[in-house]
C-alpha cells in the first residue's frame, strides 16, 4: 500500500527586514522580483531607466533581475519583499510605484514576524493575500527618468545633484551642443517630459528626503531653487496632492 504525503509548504514570498542609520548598496540584480518599502524614512531606488523615491505611504518594484541601487536618506526602516520568478509572471515587467494600503502594510510587517519559522498554512495564506493586494501607481510624481543619450544623461545627472541650479532651456541645449529645438524633441523623446517638468519633478524628487527630516519649508524651498515657499508649496501640491507640511505627517497617521 502506498501512501499520499501531502506536498511540503513553500511561499511564493519572503521578507526581509533591514533598520539602518544610513544605507547605501552597490548596484545588484536578484533572480527574484522585489518590492522596497519604507516603514519609515525615504529611500531611493535608481534603476538605468530612472529613479524612484519612496516616502513611507508607497514602496517599489523592482522585477526579477533589473540591476538597481537602493540608498536611504538618513536613518530608515525598510521592508523588502522578495516575489519568486513564477509567482511574479502576472506582474509588471517594468519598475513602477506601489501604493501601500493598511492592508498590504500588515501584510508586509506579518510576513517579516513569520521568517525564520516553519512555513505554515496561515503563512502561505498570508503571502498569496500580499500578492493579491498589490495596487500599482503611475510612475509620477515618484518617479525620475533618465535619458540615454550620453549628453541628455550628464546634463541630467548635474542638475540632478544641483536640483538649484538655474539653467534655462536655451542654455541646456547649449551645454549638450543641440539646437533649442532639436533638443525639446530629444528631451521629450527620451524622457517622456519637457524639459520644464523634468526640472520640476527633479526638485520635487530632492525635496522630499529633506522634507523628510523635519527641515523647514523655507529652507528646502530655496536649496531645491525655487524662488519662495509659497512658490514650491504649489507645485508641491499640485503633484503630491498635498502641502509640502503635511505629507510626511499624513504619511505616519496612515502607519
Amino acid at each position: 500500500m502506498s501512501l499520499n504525503y501531502p506536498a511540503p509548504l513553500s511561499l511564493a514570498v519572503s521578507a526581509v527586514a533591514q533598520d539602518d542609520v544610513s544605507f547605501a548598496g552597490p548596484p545588484h540584480r536578484h533572480q527574484n522580483a522585489q518590492l522596497i518599502y519604507a516603514r519609515s524614512g525615504v529611500v531611493s531606488v535608481t534603476t538605468e531607466s530612472g529613479t524612484w523615491v519612496v516616502p513611507p505611504n508607497r514602496a517599489v518594484w523592482v522585477p526579477s533581475m533589473v540591476e538597481h541601487a537602493t540608498r536611504s536618506h538618513g536613518p530608515v526602516q525598510f521592508r523588502t519583499i522578495f516575489v519568486r520568478s513564477d509567482a511574479a509572471r502576472s506582474l509588471p515587467p517594468s519598475c513602477g510605484v506601489v501604493e501601500v494600503s493598511p492592508l498590504l502594510r500588515e501584510l508586509i510587517l506579518r510576513l517579516v514576524e513569520l521568517q525564520g519559522h516553519a512555513v505554515t498554512a496561515f503563512a502561505q495564506r498570508i503571502s498569496e493575500l500580499l500578492l493579491d493586494e498589490l495596487t500599482f501607481l503611475p510612475t509620477e510624481p515618484l518617479n525620475l527618468p533618465m535619458p540615454s543619450d550620453q549628453r541628455l544623461r550628464d546634463l541630467c545627472r548635474v542638475l540632478q545633484a544641483k536640483p538649484d541650479t538655474d539653467l534655462s532651456l536655451d542654455a541646456a541645449a547649449s551645454r549638450t551642443g543641440m539646437s533649442r529645438r532639436s533638443f525639446m524633441r530629444h528631451f521629450e523623446r527620451e524622457t517622456g517630459m519637457t524639459y520644464g517638468r523634468w526640472r520640476q519633478q527633479a526638485r520635487l524628487l530632492a525635496a522630499l528626503p529633506v522634507l523628510a527630516e523635519g527641515r523647514p519649508v523655507v529652507t528646502v524651498a530655496l536649496d531645491c531653487g525655487y524662488q519662495s515657499a509659497s512658490a514650491f508649496a504649489a507645485t508641491f501640491k499640485r503633484s503630491m496632492g498635498r502641502s509640502p507640511s503635511g505629507y510626511f505627517n499624513d504619511a505616519l497617521r496612515q502607519r
